[in-house]
């Protein structure tokens, strides 16, 4: 660039004022033209960037919108299911309290039972006594 820079120069010192002006002029018209044209085409790749920022933004908020339902639908979900978590629980509690309960009355006729089988065998034993005592009380008398 320097040596066309000197190149240029040189040819200013051949060339009239007026035309030396006229290149100057039009040297300077072709730089802003060409600044113009780098400007022009860094604006439309602005544009561009934009408009991907705008289709993202876009993306996003569409992806948090629906997010957000999600996050709604799951949460009535979570509370459906805590509710039936309540319920199975309660219902646990209720079988438990009915099962002791049950198991209470249980052990209650069982030792009744076991208290009825030992009356019933200490009957028994006084009924083979008495029967015992009667064979023999026969016997005496038919001796005599």
């Amino acid at each position: 660039q320097l040596c066309l820079l000197g190149f240029t120069n040189i040819r200013l010192h051949l060339i009239s004022p007026a035309q030396t002006n006229t290149f100057i002029s039009s040297t300077k018209v072709r730089e802003l033209e060409t600044e113009v044209e780098a400007e022009q085409r860094r604006g439309v790749d602005a544009v561009k960037g934009v408009r991907k920022y705008e289709r993202r933004v876009k993306e996003l908020t569409y992806q948090t919108e629906e997010d957000k339902k999600n996050v709604g639908r799951l949460q009535d979900l979570v509370d459906k299911l805590q509710l039936k978590v309540k319920a199975y629980k309660r219902q646990a509690e209720e079988a438990e309290e009915a099962a002791n309960q049950h198991m209470s009355k249980f052990r209650k006729v069982q030792h009744e039972l076991e208290e009825a089988e030992e009356r019933a065998d200490i009957a028994e034993t006084q009924v083979n006594k008495l029967r015992a005592k009667t064979r023999d009380s026969g016997k005496v008398q038919n001796c005599c």
